[in-house]
């Protein structure tokens, strides 16, 4: 009796380790956009897994693109912003902006991508199209939180609403 309970509790485990899925992957950015009044700009630090960046990289511009490792290049750099810079697009009180790519930092297996959008005396809406990674993963949600002197607001892009509007009056 004893050992018919064991290989059916064995059973019962593994199963459920046969079956399930190895990896649950959650197809997530982060970006933090933060009004300063007093330098009339919006500061940008969008958050990416380095990993998927990387792969959209190689499957849009060059299979031999390489971030955060000896191998990675200039050019790798140069696709890098010149990606970011295609899947990101801001209008603030309902005028297109030009977006600064300042630079990157990689922070374990994230890479932060520094940007700034200069010029902005007042800010009363900001809309945010943010498509990053959606060419890759149809699951991918962009997280946006805006940071005001006065306020803070979220949204969450997914590739069917790549765009959100954020009014501030």
């Amino acid at each position: 009796m004893k050992m018919k309970f064991f290989k059916i509790a064995f059973l019962l485990f593994l199963v459920p380790l046969l079956t399930a899925s190895t990896t649950h992957k959650f197809y997530v950015s982060i970006t933090n956009v933060e009004y300063v009044e007093k330098k009339e700009s919006l500061q940008i630090i969008s958050k990416i897994f380095i990993e998927d960046l990387e792969t959209v990289l190689q499957k849009r511009f060059d299979p031999n693109v390489h971030l955060a490792s000896k191998k990675e290049t200039k050019k790798d750099l140069a696709l890098l912003q010149k990606y970011v810079l295609q899947k990101i697009n801001i209008s603030v009180n309902d005028k297109p902006v030009n977006i600064k790519y300042i630079g990157k930092e990689y922070d374990i297996d994230v890479v932060k991508i520094y940007l700034e959008v200069e010029g902005v005396k007042k800010l009363n809406s900001l809309e945010i199209e943010n498509k990053i990674l959606h060419d890759l993963f149809d699951e991918q949600q962009n997280i946006i939180h805006l940071k005001t002197p006065s306020t803070r607001r979220s949204l969450i892009l997914e590739k069917e609403n790549p765009k959100g509007l954020l009014n501030l009056n």
